[in-house]
């Protein structure tokens, strides 16, 4: 079975009864088009019981909106907004595709991807789409892309897990005036028959006066350490860490000698590189299925969050890996995992046949326990939520700090207002709007004041009450969509529950 083709049979297995049958299009002979129909006619009668929930806990303080929508054609997996202040506009996607072979049923299938740049420059007032396509490159099949933190040698890297089994890197050349591109620096293959499923680079809290390493992890259960060094990569260490595929490996930020991974086994492990990997440091079961996304917290030392099949999100310390600090269920299988980069309570999670959602740690991680409640959730992807990821990139008008107001009872032709489209999708409009960017009604003849992106960070990561707006990407599988969205958020604004509708 195809390795995407795998992750999904794990969300199948618990997904509602129209989807609990769909089963791996190449095994079954049954077409993509009829999987996607399936899909979208259960998903989406459960995303419209939603739109006035996420409207309604957007007036409490709280909102998220679609910038624009752009079609990668093939599937869509893995999103990164590039973390050096310098290029912090820029944004890269991966996909992945499966084709199958051509002439006898049993031929083999390949695997083809494509990497996009990208570049968002939101001018005021401006009508003109932020996001702009600068390259695109035919690739091998990508499983996860990663930014090094910090340059190299003066050199922007991107890191490419691929389908090959190889982790390539890339430079960015070029500058905002001059047109950007990225070009092949260096390529290793961490193994043969295997796809490489996942990267990280020891680089997370921003700090380049150390060695740069990469840990990658693989199909065959196998964790590779590399170094970075005059442009090549140099294997380090690789080790036989679980009995199934090893989806995710990471580093922990605050000590680049103790790395985590977690597999199909159901196990979260760590290692230390200073013992050697013939054992591990610890072995958890605290997920009941197989673990697929772990981010240390680079703001929070010791803090670790892991995602799984099995549609929890566990947040740990890690001097006592026995009992996480909090589990929350997230209604769908965890792919990804990102903490906000100047926020240390704030997590995004992408949540496959549950969308996309932003989740405050700070009960927990004060020691209140329980879940971590959601404070946003991001609604308008049509297919398994895959890639996710903030921006550096600073929104300079927040959601001011005044009064919920109510949404406009009369009818949109009724009204005098400007309509704002929000979104509207391939099959359906989601979402109208007569207010401006700060959620205020907008009386005749008068502009929406427009929003500029700046480079920098959004906000004091240690002020948990003032309000913010981010910017944030994401991305789609079987619909080929990558969105870029804003969040605006108030919290002391949030007084209740959302309701139910």
């Amino acid at each position: 079975m195809d390795v995407m083709a795998h992750a999904k049979h794990h969300v199948t297995a618990m997904n509602d009864a129209s989807l609990r049958h769909a089963i791996d299009p190449l095994s079954n002979k049954q077409t993509l088009d009829s999987l996607r129909l399936a899909w979208a006619g259960s998903h989406l009668s459960h995303r419209h019981g939603n739109v006035m929930h996420s409207r309604r806990s957007w007036l409490r303080g709280r909102r998220t909106r679609n910038l624009q929508v752009f079609d990668t054609e093939l599937s869509a997996d893995t999103v990164e907004w590039c973390p050096v202040s310098a290029s912090n506009d820029v944004l890269v996607c991966g996909t992945y595709q499966l084709q199958k072979g051509a002439g006898e049923e049993d031929a083999t299938p390949s695997r083809t991807g494509r990497l996009y740049l990208f570049e968002f420059r939101q001018e005021a007032g401006s009508m003109i789409p932020p996001l702009t396509e600068l390259q695109r490159l035919d690739t091998a099949a990508i499983l996860d892309l990663k930014w090094c933190h910090v340059p190299v040698s003066g050199h922007t890297v991107l890191g490419m897990a691929a389908a090959t089994g190889e982790l390539q890197l890339y430079t960015l050349s070029g500058s905002q005036e001059g047109g950007r591109s990225l070009q092949t620096l260096s390529s290793v293959e961490v193994g043969t028959e295997r796809l490489a499923l996942s990267l990280d680079w020891s680089t997370g809290r921003m700090d380049s006066s150390s060695d740069v390493r990469v840990v990658c992890s693989d199909s065959a259960g196998c964790v590779s350490v590399l170094s970075l060094a005059e442009g090549a990569l140099t294997s380090l260490s690789q080790w036989k860490a679980h009995d199934f595929e090893a989806w995710i490996s990471a580093f922990s930020y605050w000590d680049t000698q103790l790395i985590y991974s977690g597999g199909d086994d159901c196990k979260l492990k760590g290692w230390d590189l200073r013992v050697g990997p013939s054992c591990p440091t610890f072995t958890s079961k605290g997920h009941s299925m197989g673990v697929c996304s772990i981010h240390s917290n680079p703001h929070r030392e010791h803090i670790l969050a892991t995602g799984s099949y099995d549609e929890q999100v566990l947040l740990w310390d890690g001097r006592n890996m026995r009992q996480p600090l909090s589990e929350s269920p997230m209604g769908g299988g965890v792919w990804r995992l990102k903490w906000h980069p100047t926020h240390q309570h704030l997590l995004l999670a992408a949540c496959m046949h549950n969308d996309f959602h932003i989740l405050n740690c700070q009960p927990a991680l004060e020691g209140n326990g329980g879940a971590c409640p959601v404070v946003a959730s991001y609604i308008l992807h049509n297919s398994l939520a895959y890639g996710a990821d903030w921006s550096r990139l600073s929104l300079e008008e927040p959601i001011p700090c005044s009064p919920a107001v109510a949404e406009p009872k009369e009818s949109l032709t009724e009204s005098g207002g400007h309509l704002r489209i929000q979104y509207e999708s391939p099959t359906a409009s989601f979402d109208t709007s007569l207010e401006d960017d700060a959620g205020r009604y907008i009386p005749e003849g008068i502009a929406a004041p427009s929003t500029t992106p700046t480079a920098g960070p959004a906000l004091n990561s240690n002020d948990d009450s003032s309000p913010l707006s981010g910017l944030l990407a994401s991305c789609s599988f079987y619909d080929h969509m990558l969105h870029v969205w804003r969040w605006d958020w108030a919290p002391h604004e949030v007084q209740q529950k959302p309701e139910q509708c």
